[in-house]
């Protein structure tokens, strides 16, 4: 197997890669522990927009605040080739109550589960990081080399 390097990702890679796959996990608060949930989503002018159930543990804490310090983690791996990236972004999560915005991310943002999805959050990136695992020796097109 080659020998890989980690290379660190400009924050408008990372927000593309983020956009360019359909699953991630947001990490919350929940009675004073960290929790983490895998969630669908979309990126929507920079902001990540995930959908939920009212009265679960990410709509609770989100609904009790003005906005909730959250992080949100998507990547892709491939363990045969030991290469992929990672992205992790932090940010404010907060309700979305706009009627047209919420018709419009109901519309795009079709639930994987089978259960009533009645809460859609946007996630304002404020710190974006990533990287890429490589080949050493491979020119990675658009990286900055690590």
């Amino acid at each position: 197997m080659a020998e890989r390097k980690l290379v660190e990702l400009s924050a408008e890679e990372c927000l593309a890669l983020l956009g360019s796959v359909p699953v991630g996990r947001v990490v919350f608060t929940q009675r004073a522990l960290p929790a983490i949930r895998p969630v669908n989503h979309l990126l929507d002018q920079g902001a990540i927009v995930i959908r939920t159930h009212l009265g679960g543990g990410l709509s609770s804490a989100v609904g009790a605040t003005r906005g909730l310090v959250v992080a949100y983690e998507a990547d892709e791996i491939d363990p045969r080739r030991r290469c992929g990236w990672s992205v992790v972004v932090t940010g404010t999560a907060r309700m979305v109550t706009d009627s047209r915005q919420l018709a419009r991310y109901e519309e795009l943002l079709l639930p994987w589960a089978r259960m009533a999805m009645d809460c859609v959050i946007r996630i304002e990136p404020q710190l974006v990081s990533g990287y890429r695992l490589a080949p050493v020796g491979q020119d990675v097109p658009g990286l900055r080399p690590g």
